[in-house]
């Protein structure tokens, strides 16, 4: 039975669909339609009291499915839905829930383009969005109430890594029947916990971790079966956020390695964290497994390891921050993350460059931050990149 399987049994093997010719690797079926033997077939199949297989790559496809059945498998969920990015998966599975008159509590320190959806888009649909100290349960207690929809919030944010207390939120949103949606991407599927400690629906960018390796657009939405196919499906088989067929398969083969990946990754930026600390030119180094880390605990609790990724605040604000990133030689500026390559982003002025002064402030995204995904090279060489890197400042 594959419920047995240990997680790197079913990244290499789980849901794996073979065609009468028996192939090895995933087949990419490339179509957007279905031949129908008959024309009863497929009036049965648009009723839904045909087969359970598919009708159009916008509802579903072969290789489509077989990435949701194994994600659905090592996340510990139902099912699964895929979607063309990670913003789609976050912006589909709270559009396809919430209405006008709505209200839903959120995390203040979250991705600039959650940010966006949740002020923007959500809030000029009539959807009412508090934002709150993610860290500071008191705080979620006093903002969620009888007939809060949701709580959204990322496991771990973006950047400046503050971990939520994800088993304490659920308990108070569940209190009040209140979904709870996780984006879990810092956390990775390799060391999540989220459905365990209360998370209802988890979303994750499968550009990042999932993918691994920079070449393509992906996302998934994690959930109950109700959800997903009751909730979820309709609305975004018609508002087209369906995953491409061949970067489906470009993610099936990358969560083959990922479990040696993310372990690897995650080794190497504890490492790093913390051949960083103390250094002069930097004002704070923050990562999970720090034990300095004003979360080290609750992330201990709630994740089997910290997490590819840690950031630093450059001493001497946004130009010695430059001076720094100019100079790296391994590791490449980009504002991807969980790649193989080693990727340092300024958030302040990239991925967060929307948020007024005063919002990046109370989010700690100060001038002189770096956020860096640790990808695979030798963590000996990285660390002597950065150590160069700082000493051009």
């Amino acid at each position: 039975m594959t419920d047995s399987w240990n997680t790197r049994t079913k990244l290499v093997h789980q849901g794996a669909r073979r065609s009468q010719y028996g192939e090895v690797a995933e087949a990419i079926y490339m179509t957007q339609g279905f031949v129908y033997p008959t024309a009863e077939a497929a009036e049965a199949r648009f009723l839904g009291t045909g087969p359970d297989e598919f009708i159009y790559a916008r509802y579903g496809n072969p290789t489509v499915a077989a990435f949701e059945e194994r994600i659905a498998a090592i996340e510990g969920t139902e099912d699964a839905f895929a979607t063309a990015s990670g913003m789609a998966a976050v912006s589909g599975a709270l559009m396809a829930m919430l209405r006008a008159g709505d209200h839903v509590v959120a995390a203040r320190a979250l991705f600039g383009s959650c940010l966006y959806v949740l002020e923007n888009v959500l809030a000029r649909y009539g959807v009412e969005v508090t934002l709150v100290d993610g860290t500071d349960l008191d705080a979620w207690r006093s903002a969620i109430r009888d007939g809060t929809k949701a709580v959204f919030l990322e496991s771990v944010s973006n950047p400046t890594l503050e971990v939520i207390d994800l088993a304490g939120v659920a308990k108070l949103a569940h209190a009040v029947g209140a979904t709870v949606v996780v984006d879990n991407v810092f956390a990775t599927p390799v060391f999540s916990r989220a459905v365990e400690l209360g998370a209802d629906v988890v979303i994750y960018s499968a550009t990042k971790h999932i993918d691994g390796q920079g070449r393509a657009l992906g996302g998934v939405i994690c959930g109950t079966r109700d959800f997903i196919r009751g909730t979820v499906e309709p609305y975004l088989k018609h508002t087209g956020g369906a995953l491409s067929p061949f970067n489906a398969w470009i993610m099936l083969n990358g969560m083959v390695t990922m479990d040696l990946r993310v372990r690897a990754q995650a080794a190497s930026a504890q490492a790093i964290a913390t051949a960083l600390q103390g250094d002069a030119r930097l004002a704070r180094v923050i990562y999970p497994g720090l034990p300095e880390h004003p979360q080290h605990a609750i992330a201990a609790a709630q994740m089997s390891g910290f997490g590819t990724v840690l950031s630093f605040e450059v001493a001497g604000g946004q130009a010695a921050a430059f001076r720094a990133l100019n100079a790296l030689r391994v590791a490449v500026i980009s504002n991807n993350l969980g790649d193989a390559r080693t990727i340092a982003t300024h958030p302040a002025t990239t991925t967060h460059q929307r948020l007024p002064d005063d919002q990046k402030a109370l989010l700690g995204i100060t001038p002189g931050l770096v956020r860096l995904s640790v990808g695979l090279e030798d963590t000996v060489d990285l660390i002597a990149d950065l150590r160069g890197a700082l000493g051009a400042i």
